[in-house]
């Protein structure tokens, strides 16, 4: 069984296990989504096929909207919209009450799921929330977060027309500390990492943005440090994927020549997504 395949299916058993704690009892199915569910492409997850007569648990009985959530890693999948904005909202709510990291669950204000348009073609991805996303609740509202509504705006759109989430849902929590903020762990990484991949999977965007090293790791693992990453593709569950520097660099190391490398990557973006790009915002941050 594929690693993907293994992190969809937890996450869907994870929230048919929240709607049994809230007392739901039954789920509808519709016979399109077990022939769905049956079909060579919802097996092609396995690496290795299952005898015929292995029976299904009850928790791999999915309503429609998991359904499709489950066997949209293939880019061609397709969703009613009513459907996936249902499943969107049962994978807020669920998120919203996860308890897999006590130490993380127990020292939050609030979880930090996403914010955005869920039809969006371009979607960011963050590290973790710090101290500001924390208390409000919403990804990216700091300094940092300030400096990437800005990038987003000069690109053409709002933060209500782009889809911003972070590897992890909660803040790391920093015994000891009263400020500042500390770098995801790899296991912690790994345990929220399937929202995340819900989230890409019922979105479907055209283009994904990673910010920063920690969520170039938390996407693709452990590689070379994002000096030499940023500004290449890469892809991730079908999806071109640019590379660049968090917003954060930006605010420690104010140069010209970082502004234009983290720009020139925009320009990328804007490119691949087939959207007109004006002489002024070609020009950008280069020297007069």
């Amino acid at each position: 069984m594929s690693a993907s395949y293994q992190q969809l299916l937890e996450a869907t058993i994870q929230h048919l296990e929240g709607l049994k704690e809230r007392g739901v009892k039954f789920i509808p199915v519709s016979s399109e989504t077990l022939a769905a569910l049956t079909s060579p492409m919802a097996r092609s997850f396995s690496t290795a096929p299952e005898p015929a007569t292995t029976p299904l648990p009850p928790t791999q009985i999915f309503s429609p909207a998991l359904s499709d959530l489950v066997s949209s890693s293939t880019p061609s999948a397709s969703f009613n919209l009513g459907d996936k904005e249902a499943a969107m909202a049962d994978l807020r709510a669920r998120a919203l009450v996860c308890q897999k990291c006590p130490n993380l669950a127990a020292s939050r204000k609030n979880v930090v799921f996403g914010v955005g348009d869920i039809h969006s073609a371009l979607m960011f991805v963050g590290e973790a929330p710090g101290a500001d996303e924390d208390a409000q609740g919403e990804p990216f509202v700091g300094k940092a977060g300030q400096l990437l509504t800005r990038i987003i705006q000069t690109m053409g759109f709002t933060r209500d027309t782009v889809y911003i989430a972070n590897i992890l849902k909660c803040r790391p929590d920093t015994p000891g500390q009263t400020a500042g903020n500390r770098k995801p762990t790899p296991e912690e990484m790994k345990t929220c990492l399937p929202y995340l991949l819900a989230q890409i999977d019922l979105i479907q965007p055209k283009v994904i943005v990673t910010l920063g090293a920690t969520a170039v790791e938390g996407l693709f693992g452990k590689s070379a440090g994002i000096t030499k990453l940023r500004g290449q593709w890469r892809e991730f569950r079908g999806v071109p994927t640019m590379l660049t520097y968090h917003p954060a660099y930006l605010l420690r190391n104010e140069s010209l020549s970082e502004k234009r490398k983290v720009w020139e990557d925009m320009l990328q973006v804007l490119e691949k997504l087939g959207c007109s790009i004006s002489e002024k915002q070609r020009n950008y941050f280069l020297k007069a």
